[in-house]
């Protein structure tokens, strides 16, 4: 299974705008991988895109990614869903539209049915989105999970935490977790034991963040985010081989450098960055 990291970036991506600090100073002159756009992977083997942010356009086109046929969707936060006009980048043709042809290539869209609730109740004046794409022009259809999707070799298990989603991608006996964003309190599952890699967000890599503000323990953030101690409580907990930590915000105040200095404290993890590639 081949997966590339094609934003790694959180709500607040790598450089902020009008903001002058070390790290976006230097994301802006050095571009990639100090650089980071939101939170996005693809597996290659099936053309999947796992959400779409703000700036999965740029994302795509960057890693020069070819072919998207399938897209799920983890949670309906912005920061994961409002690049949604990715479909219509990748599928309308107005020219044909203009003489009554629509599109006969639907993009494949897949969720647990709240979180498919959630995002077809984003909507303007005349509706849903999502229905837009799919009812009107025909450029997605989409199928709710409820638990398990095969494609080809590949089966992708959808495990819910509150309101979303932690994924399961198995291949040939090799195992790969998925848990981008609001995954904490983490679920329990037979499914995450002896995982050859996991790629979690919801991490507060270091106590004292930007502009030098210490996350005290009593601050509620460590009710929403991981510390790295607990992170190396669910490695161990479930033997899992090698973590990856994504969805970095531009407030943890760390450069590409700097999470590579980190990583050397810990066994086995890494943070992403753009363009990474993981393969099991």
């Amino acid at each position: 299974m081949k997966i590339k990291i094609l934003g790694s970036g959180g709500c607040t991506c790598l450089p902020r705008p009008a903001c002058n600090c070390r790290i976006c100073v230097e994301a802006r002159k050095k571009g990639k991988p100090f650089a980071r756009n939101g939170c996005s992977i693809y597996i290659e083997d099936i053309n999947l895109l796992v959400d779409t942010p703000e700036d999965i356009v740029e994302s795509l086109n960057y890693h020069k990614v070819m072919a998207v046929d399938k897209v799920i969707y983890s949670h309906w936060d912005p920061d994961h869903t409002s690049g949604m006009r990715v479909f219509e980048q990748l599928r309308i043709d107005w020219a044909k539209v203009s003489i009554g042809i629509e599109n006969d290539n639907p993009i494949d869209v897949y969720a647990l049915p709240q979180v498919y609730q959630d995002v077809q109740s984003i909507q303007n004046k005349y509706g849903s989105y999502l229905g837009y794409y799919q009812d009107v022009r025909n450029l997605i259809k989409i199928t709710p999970v409820e638990s398990t999707l095969q494609i080809k070799d590949i089966k992708v298990t959808f495990i819910p935490v509150g309101e979303a989603t932690v994924f399961v991608f198995e291949q040939n006996g090799k195992k790969l977790i998925y848990a981008p964003c609001d995954v904490k309190p983490f679920p329990e599952s037979e499914m995450f034991y002896n995982s050859d890699f996991m790629i979690i967000g919801s991490t507060i890599p270091v106590d004292t963040i930007k502009n030098d503000f210490l996350v005290e323990q009593n601050n509620p953030l460590w009710t929403e985010f991981f510390s790295m101690g607990e992170i190396m409580e669910l490695k161990s907990k479930y033997n899992i081989d090698k973590v990856i930590i994504t969805h970095l915000e531009e407030e943890w105040g760390l450069s590409y450098t700097d999470y590579e200095e980190l990583a050397k404290e810990y066994d086995n993890v890494t943070f992403a960055y753009d363009g990474m590639d993981v393969e099991i």
